[in-house]
């Protein structure tokens, strides 16, 4: 299917989701504005019955007081998110003569992989990579079988079940800005049926996957300034606003308190405070410690 047609369908969804409920009428009048042609009827209905075969997206109809289109609320988070960067990318295209007014963040992802993974998953496929970690100069290529992707602070990762080192029993992340080379082979792997990529990355705060931390709860008392941006932006799926001060505001999360996460809070600074557990206040605070010991002036 061409391209674009997928791009008037993101637009058809984007449309009938911006709005919550429309009429034909008024998507045909937005469709004119936006694509210099008509959408018949018959077009749309085509369309919607393409939309939800496909990209899995159901438009339903409401016959009570005219006949109104609107999303069904149960769409999920993958789709959520497609919608966000379609709406996204064709509000940039159609912005593109401000382009030296906008400024955008490199994503170094090496998205050029991306396609071929997503097809090795689609069609069982091996894939032979050759990739180089950032805590070694030596590249090794190996054959991975790929279990899911992940997309984690501008970059992408892939889990996969590799074929060196303990033999084809382990489970790796790699990260996508970190492959020199990819290749599909003619191999064929299944992904196991018990293999749950949301069970995998439970209780994670990003890619580090450390079984030696357990899910606890996480108490964070933040202040008010900074407290608003966490609710605009969550540290974690997990987080709850469990008291709400003029000064301060205390939240809680569920999660693996891993490396990464104590980076993150750390990124924070002196705006966020850990009230428990008692070993990450402790943690935290050393590593406070040392920061200051490095950087202040003798």
């Amino acid at each position: 299917m061409a391209q674009n047609q997928y791009a008037k369908y993101f637009w058809l969804i984007r449309t009938i989701y911006e709005a919550g409920k429309i009429t034909l009428n008024e998507i045909q009048e937005r469709y004119r504005k936006r694509f210099e042609s008509d959408l018949p009827r018959r077009t749309f209905h085509d369309w919607k019955t393409a939309i939800e075969d496909i990209l899995d997206v159901n438009i339903e109809c409401n016959t009570k007081g005219g006949y109104t289109y609107y999303l069904d609320n149960e769409m999920d988070e993958f789709h959520r998110w497609l919608l966000d960067a379609m709406s996204v990318n064709e509000t940039l295209l159609d912005n593109k003569s401000l382009s030296d007014r906008i400024l955008l963040e490199d994503i170094p992802s090496s998205q050029k992989f991306l396609s071929t993974i997503l097809r090795s998953m689609k069609e069982g496929r091996v894939l032979e990579v050759t990739h180089k970690s950032f805590h070694s100069n030596e590249e090794k290529t190996f054959n991975l079988k790929p279990y899911c992707i992940k997309l984690f602070k501008q970059r992408w990762y892939v889990v996969g079940r590799n074929d060196y080192g303990k033999g084809d029993d382990t489970i790796r992340i790699y990260g996508l800005d970190r492959i020199i080379s990819l290749n599909l082979t003619n191999k064929k792997y299944t992904c196991p049926k018990d293999f749950n990529s949301d069970v995998y990355f439970r209780g994670c705060f990003g890619v580090i996957l450390d079984y030696k931390y357990k899910i606890e709860t996480v108490r964070l008392k933040v202040d008010a300034s900074q407290a608003n941006y966490l609710r605009s932006l969550p540290l974690h799926p997990s987080q709850e606003e469990v008291e709400c001060h003029d000064d301060y505001s205390i939240f809680t999360l569920r999660i693996r308190p891993t490396y990464d996460f104590l980076q993150e809070l750390l990124r924070n600074g002196d705006t966020l405070e850990v009230v428990s557990p008692d070993w990450l206040r402790d943690t935290l605070a050393e590593k406070a410690r040392r920061m200051w010991e490095r950087n202040a002036r003798s």
